[in-house]
């Protein structure tokens, strides 16, 4: 993990001993001469209980590929709790250490980008010299970004290029964070949702059938219970929990309206616990049981 290099702040993992968590498959450096950026593959062991990384200048971007997990990080005081899945960007804040903890399955795979500090400095100075924050600018991402995602993937595919591609990839992919990610937004309009509020139903749609809390979701998306609900109507005009049975009910009309499932395999799908307290949800919500509402 550790290379000589003027630009990458690597040594901070000197002594880290990376066989007890990974086995790295592919690594840009090595296997392709890049000097501009860092590429990595990693198979993960499925169980971790206590995995430190140390404080780097470097902008560290994680895909995972494959696999299931709950993942728990702690940077500067409280565990966030999130689930890792196929598909899903995280950044890692620079100059913080972490540390990791999950419980996951024998395919958890992951890519990993490491780009320079150096490069960020110079990408945020062009784009007029702001100072970079890296905090808002993780929260944002962890609502999504299909471009990025597909980016950073097909860097993991592109071994054979030399390093002018890898640098102008590291410039290319700065850029994006910095002006998709790291400005402030603008004022939301009425009913927009911001960053945050747009994780939040991210996670919520994702994970309908979890009995989620309200102290879990605002974890996810770094902000107090009570902040978090503020913010969350004002941008919504609902409460978290009105927002989220919403869903849960739309889920539950979609799977009566268009598929034969009985309702005691729907009511664990839309997060109750039973078909007779989905039955009650549903008769406050519309008005008709499930089976009225399925056979109307």
């Amino acid at each position: 993990m550790v290379f000589d290099s003027e630009r990458f702040d690597l040594q901070p993992y000197a002594g880290f001993d990376m066989s007890r968590y990974v086995h790295r498959t592919f690594c840009s450096w090595q296997d392709s001469g890049w000097q501009s950026l860092l590429v990595q593959r990693f198979d993960h062991v499925p169980v971790a209980d206590e995995m430190e990384l140390p404080a780097t200048a470097d902008l560290h971007l994680v895909l995972a590929l494959s696999g299931r997990a709950v993942m728990e990080s702690r940077g500067e005081g409280r565990w966030d709790r999130y689930h890792w899945g196929p598909g899903r960007l995280t950044l890692t804040v620079p100059g913080r250490p972490v540390v990791h903890r999950y419980r996951g399955d024998e395919s958890m795979r992951s890519l990993q980008v490491h780009i320079p500090g150096p490069t960020v400095e110079s990408v945020a100075a062009r784009l007029g010299g702001r100072a970079v924050d890296h905090e808002a600018m993780a929260v944002s991402l962890a609502g999504g970004d299909p471009l990025l995602v597909e980016l950073v993937r097909a860097l993991g595919n592109a071994g054979g290029e030399d390093d002018l591609y890898a640098e102008a990839a590291a410039a290319f992919l700065t850029v994006h964070l910095l002006t998709r990610h790291g400005r402030k937004p603008a004022p939301p309009d009425a009913g927009r949702e911001d960053d945050r509020v747009r994780a939040a139903v991210a996670m919520m749609r994702e994970r309908l059938a979890d009995p989620l809390s309200l102290a879990e979701i605002a974890g996810e998306v770094h902000l107090s219970v009570y902040h978090f609900i503020r913010v969350f109507k004002e941008k919504t005009g609902e409460t978290p929990h009105r927002f989220l049975a919403r869903l849960r009910m739309e889920e539950a009309q979609r799977l009566l309206r268009d598929t034969d499932l009985p309702v005691a395999r729907i009511a664990p799908r839309c997060g109750f616990a039973t078909p007779g307290a989905l039955s009650a949800a549903f008769l406050r919500h519309t008005g008709s049981r499930p089976s009225e509402y399925r056979n109307s």
